[in-house]
């Protein structure tokens, strides 16, 4: 049987009305027997019965001990931060996720959380970036917005041999195709707004852990902070890793066929897709994700910051919006958007240029999209 289809076949049925969709248990609070003896919830931020079965599926699905729901990505990323102290050290991916910049270096700097970044690409410069300050190693694989792809199971061989945490964000990649714990990692967080809630219409976070123990720990944290998940939220998670396996795969091919026409495009400079074999990383991605996933970069050879806003203000089926993994395709440009948080020194250092473009290609006809893209192109031409 398909691991999906297991998992899912294992989501008991409601006892009460036999009803095939999961219930939203939309309460604050749970009546008790007598102080203390109650049903398994007592307060929804500590606990749900919606949320509780999507934390199970997705600590399933990843092949996990624990799972967490958070009322956002970044606040799945906060609480597994609030594992460190005062005085501890990140070794981070240098091209990370902006929001995750901005609270790494304008709020957890606050507290004596330092965090150095270094190209992961390489597991020797991680090794090398260790000092005796370092607690946890960050990892986006592949990255936003330049699909980097890390080596998994050698950064975790790292990790272990120097005690330090290994977190991995997998939120490109989805359990569909990779399996960060399955390579040796910690930790996996994913933004589930994107390729696991896959409409657009939710905003969540996930966390799951290797270890039970780690899972209490940020359970603690959880509870403690308060960051969850509502329970309508979780339902729609619920309903859309229904569908995840069959529309990540789409997502994929199509991007692969999209990749492809864009290596056929002169005017371009950089084309980043761990799926074409001109990614310098593409073995790596090809030994631990299944698929290299529905993102593509790309940069102009005239690398303006022009020729990037004329490209995205021009195509049709590709909306201009933030976020990613949603079954409408969307065309970002990370440097006045996703990345804006950045100081401009550090993203260009990091490969995020001004005519960098990010697509997230969606579910609609591959060849309907490369119509667009073509479109678009055309316009950037006739505006030089």
């Amino acid at each position: 049987m398909n691991e999906l289809t297991e998992i899912l076949e294992s989501i008991p049925v409601d006892p009460l009305t036999g009803a095939v969709a999961v219930p939203i248990y939309q309460t604050s609070t749970y009546v008790q027997e007598s102080p203390g003896a109650n049903k398994g919830f007592d307060y929804t931020r500590t606990n749900n019965p919606t949320r509780k079965i999507l934390e199970d599926i997705i600590a399933k699905l990843e092949d996990g001990k624990r799972g967490l729901a958070f009322a956002s990505g970044l606040a799945a990323i906060d609480a597994v931060v609030k594992l460190l102290h005062a005085g501890d050290e990140v070794v981070a991916v240098d091209d990370i996720y902006g929001g995750a910049f901005r609270l790494f270096t304008t709020v957890y700097n606050r507290f004596g959380i330092t965090i150095k970044f270094v190209d992961t690409t390489n597991a020797a410069n991680v090794e090398k970036a260790i000092s005796g300050k370092t607690k946890m190693i960050w990892l986006e694989s592949p990255t936003n917005p330049l699909l980097k792809i890390s080596d998994i199971e050698a950064i975790a061989a790292i990790a272990k041999k120097n005690n330090v945490l290994l977190v991995v964000d997998n939120t490109f990649a989805s359990p569909i195709l990779q399996k960060p714990l399955k390579l040796g990692a910690d930790i996996v967080i994913h933004s589930a707004t994107k390729y696991i809630g896959g409409h657009t219409d939710v905003l969540a976070g996930l966390v799951v852990t290797a270890d039970e123990g780690l899972g209490e720990e940020i359970k603690y944290i959880q509870n403690a902070t308060g960051g969850v998940l509502a329970p309508f939220d979780s339902w729609l998670l619920i309903r859309s890793i229904e569908t995840l396996k069959i529309r990540v795969e789409e997502h994929s091919r199509n991007a692969l066929k999209i990749a492809r026409y864009l290596q056929t495009k002169e005017e371009i400079k950089s084309l980043n897709y761990p799926g074409l074999e001109s990614h310098p990383n593409h073995a790596i991605a090809a030994k631990q994700q299944k698929l290299p996933g529905g993102i593509i970069s790309f940069s102009f050879k005239n690398d303006t910051e022009e020729s990037a806003v004329s490209f995205v203000t021009s195509t049709k089926l590709f909306k201009l919006a933030e976020s990613l993994g949603g079954a409408k395709s969307l065309v970002c440009h990370p440097a006045s958007m996703t990345h804006k948080s950045i100081p401009r020194e550090t993203r260009l250092k990091s490969g995020v240029t001004d005519s960098l473009i990010r697509l997230s290609v969606g579910l609609e006809d591959a060849d309907d999209l490369i119509n667009d893209i073509e479109q678009a192109l055309a316009k950037v031409k006739q505006k030089k």
